[in-house]
């Protein structure tokens, strides 16, 4: 039994039911949550930070599952999730915001990373709507994105023999020390030999789990024509934000990060903030057709880094805590619970994800 129905439970009820396995999904809405509102950036190499290299290997390791995840998908739905691998470029907007690129770029290259580190003119020449004030960038060239929503109409379909119970869990019910089944908002218990819990900001309110939602805005534009060609990332004065292009015309603008618990209200000041350092970026964007604005929360962890595997519980599987990764980590995060499920360990470079990572030092 999974519980949580975006795209990380989707993904592994549908990679479990390929193994054989019997899975329910339990989600009141499903796909609806924060994967429905994701910008779908495919970046692990253009958002790279310091100390966070086992972030990298992992984000990689899924973002390079992509082509054969997206082929598959469309092959068996129909659906074409939109993943590009345009690369990824990040833009300064001012000299101090360059200084902190030019650090990026002498980090990622002693990683031995690909990325190319560019002119003002080389970023225009690269995306022509940017400023000309821009002041140089870094490309990632191996990164790229994908249409969330596409993904989760995709997954749906391919889960579409997977019984999904439209009620929010309560409870997992443990009896002597094994998971054994959840119990539904309405009192009913589902009994279950394996438990996964997937339900992104919620799955600390089910576990003694340090998940904490982190509310992000965001804002979907419209252009008649193709905007931007790939993902672009920009530094406004130190301030981070995204524009992710649609090959439909659609350009999303996000994203807010918001440590406010789960008050989930749309407000003018974030959607002003989004808008007035996507303006200085990109002029004409005040141009475009507005089309939607969302909020939706975040799974964080204390590191912001995912929550997979076994946990200290028999027969309760981990699967959360994402944070901004839900989509990039999807492919990885499904082949490697649905693995754990039919009896397997963790891959390699998903081991250091484990929730023991949390754990008193003597008790790890």
């Amino acid at each position: 039994m999974i519980i949580g129905a975006g795209v990380v439970g989707l993904g592994i009820a549908w990679r479990a039911a390929q193994r054989g396995l019997s899975v329910t999904l339990v989600d009141p809405a499903p796909g609806s949550g924060a994967s429905h509102v994701a910008a779908g950036m495919l970046t692990p190499v253009g958002e790279l930070q310091y100390g966070e290299e086992d972030h990298l290997m992992l984000g990689i390791d899924s973002r390079d599952r992509y082509p054969a995840f997206a082929a598959e998908l469309r092959e068996l739905t129909g659906i074409d999730v939109g993943y590009q691998r345009e690369g990824n470029l990040s833009v300064a907007y001012d000299g101090d915001d360059l200084a902190f690129l030019r650090d990026q770029h002498e980090f990622q290259a002693s990683l031995g990373l690909r990325t190319e580190l560019l002119t003002g003119r080389e970023c225009r020449g690269l995306e022509p709507m940017l400023a000309p004030s821009v002041r140089g960038g870094i490309l990632a060239p191996d990164d790229g994105s994908v249409d969330p929503r596409k993904v989760l109409a995709a997954l749906l379909q391919a889960c579409a023999d997977v019984p999904i119970v439209r009620q929010r869990a309560r409870e997992i019910v443990v009896e002597g020390g094994r998971a054994k089944g959840v119990r539904l908002e309405d009192g009913t218990v589902l009994a279950a030999d394996q438990v996964v819990l997937a339900a992104g900001s919620w799955s600390g309110g089910l576990d003694d789990l340090p998940v904490r939602p982190v509310k992000g805005q965001i804002i979907r534009l419209r252009s008649p024509r193709p905007f931007l060609t790939r993902a672009t990332r920009g530094l406004v004065q130190g301030f981070s934000m995204y524009l992710v292009p649609r090959p439909d015309g659609e350009l999303v603008v996000g994203a807010t990060q918001e440590e406010l618990g789960f008050d989930g209200r749309v407000t003018a000041g974030g959607l002003w903030e989004l808008l007035r350092d996507a303006r200085a970026l990109f002029p004409g964007v005040t141009e475009l057709e507005f089309a939607e604005v969302k909020a939706s929360f975040r799974p964080g962890s204390p590191d912001n880094a995912p929550i997979l595997g076994r946990s200290g519980t028999e027969g309760l599987v981990y699967a959360t805590g994402h944070y901004r990764n839900g989509i990039l980590l999807a492919p990885l995060t499904a082949d490697a619970v649905a693995g754990v499920l039919a009896g397997g360990d963790l891959p390699e470079v998903a081991r250091p994800f484990t929730a023991a990572r949390f754990a008193p030092v003597e008790t790890r």
